[in-house]
C-alpha cells in the first residue's frame, strides 16, 4: 500500500532499497556524491535493522569510517547490541531525520533493505497494547513443549491474516502476535485495520518516491550473495562475534545477534561444524533473507524497480525520476 500523497508541491523523500547483495547502498552513495555540491544535496538515513548497533561492521556490510565520514548517515551505530531497537523506534528517528534534512533543505534518501522498516514508515504504526511479559512467558514455555511449528499453527488458526503477513521463522513476531491475540481478545491483523492515519504524508507532509534495485531473476544473486559472505569472513567476521560473544551479555536470543550471519557465526563458536558448514550456512541464511525480501516488495506494485547495473547509470535513472516525480 502507497502512502496517501501529500500534493505534488509536497517536499520528496526518496526511498533507495532492495534485496541483499543487489547494489543498493552504492547507488546511494554515487547519488550522494553527485548531488554533494547542488542546492539540494543528500541526507542518508540507513534502513537497516543490523547496522544500528555499534560493533556490528562486517557482518552488516556497514559502509567503512571513511566512507561515513564523507557520507554521513544518519541511524548507524544508535544501539548497544544488548539494546533492542524496534520499528517504532525506526520511525521515530527516521521521522527526526527525515526533519532535519528538510529544514536544511536536503533531500532525505532512505537506503536499506529491513522491509518492515519501509512499510512502518510509509504507513504509520498500529498503536498496540503494551507487552504482557507474563503471556510471553506462557508462549515461550508452550513453544519450548511443542515447538514454533505449533505456536505458528495456533496463530494461523486465530488470526489467519496476520499469520499470512509473518514468515513461520520469525519468533518475534509470531510470539507478539500472539500474545496480544491473548491480551486483548482482538486479532492483531484487527488492531493493523484500525490504526490511525499515521502514514508518511499526514507525519511529515511528504511524497514518498520509493525505488528498488532488484533483478527479475532471484537465483541471479546466488554468486553475489555467497562471494560477499565470503568477503565478510575473510575479513574477520568470526572474530567481530566473538568479540560480541566474548563480553558476556549477549546472548542469540537477542535481536541483535539474531542477524544474518551473526547468528550462525555464534553457533559456529559454540562448536556447531567447521568453516566449511559456516560459509555454507551464511550463504544459505543471506539467500533466505533476500527471498523474503522479494516477497515484501512484489506486494508493492507502486515501487519503481531498477534492474542492478553500474551505479552511476542507476543514479542518473533516479534523478530522471525525481525530476518529473
Amino acid at each position: 500500500m502507497a502512502s496517501d500523497p501529500a500534493g505534488p508541491g509536497a517536499p520528496v523523500v526518496l526511498v533507495v532499497t532492495g534485496p541483499t547483495a543487489a547494489g543498493k547502498t552504492d547507488v546511494a552513495l554515487t547519488l550522494a556524491e553527485r548531488r554533494r555540491d547542488t542546492a539540494s544535496p543528500v541526507s542518508l538515513v540507513s534502513m537497516d535493522s543490523a547496522m544500528v548497533y555499534r560493533g556490528m561492521d562486517i557482518g552488516t556490510a556497514k559502509p567503512s569510517a571513511d566512507v561515513l565520514a564523507r557520507y554521513p548517515h544518519a541511524l548507524v551505530d544508535v544501539r548497544d547490541p544488548a539494546e533492542p531497537y524496534s520499528a517504532a523506534d525506526f520511525v521515530a528517528d527516521a521521522d527526526a531525520a527525515v526533519r532535519e534534512a528538510l529544514a536544511a533543505g536536503r533531500l532525505p534518501v532512505l537506503v536499506g533493505g529491513t522491509m518492515l522498516y519501509l512499510r512502518a514508515f510509509r504507513e504509520g504504526l498500529a498503536d498496540l497494547p503494551p507487552a504482557d511479559p507474563a503471556v510471553r512467558a506462557e508462549i515461550a514455555e508452550e513453544a519450548g513443549r511443542l515447538g514454533w511449528d505449533h505456536v505458528y499453527r495456533v496463530l494461523e488458526r486465530v488470526d489467519p491474516g496476520a499469520a499470512a503477513g509473518i514468515h513461520p521463522g520469525n519468533r518475534v513476531r509470531v510470539e507478539r502476535a500472539l500474545e496480544v491475540y491473548r491480551t486483548t481478545g482482538r486479532p492483531l491483523s484487527a488492531w493493523w485495520a484500525a490504526q490511525r492515519d499515521t502514514g508518511a504524508a499526514r507525519r511529515l507532509g511528504v511524497r514518498l518516491v520509493e525505488v528498488a534495485v532488484i533483478p527479475d531473476d532471484r537465483e541471479s544473486l546466488r554468486a553475489p550473495i555467497e562471494e560477499r559472505f565470503s568477503r565478510m569472513l575473510d575479513a574477520g567476521l568470526v572474530d567481530e562475534v566473538a568479540a560480541l560473544r566474548a563480553r558476556g551479555d549477549l546472548s542469540p536470543a537477542l535481536p541483535s545477534m539474531r542477524a544474518v550471519g551473526y547468528r550462525q557465526v555464534w553457533s559456529y563458536l559454540e562448536g556447531d561444524g567447521d568453516l566449511d558448514a559456516l560459509r555454507a550456512r551464511g550463504a544459505a541464511a543471506t539467500r533466505s533473507l533476500a527471498k523474503r525480501q522479494y516477497t515484501w516488495l512484489n506486494r508493492w506494485s507502486h515501487v519503481h524497480r531498477l534492474a542492478p547495473g553500474p551505479a552511476g547509470e542507476l543514479a542518473s535513472r533516479i534523478e530522471h525520476l525525481l525530476e518529473f516525480s
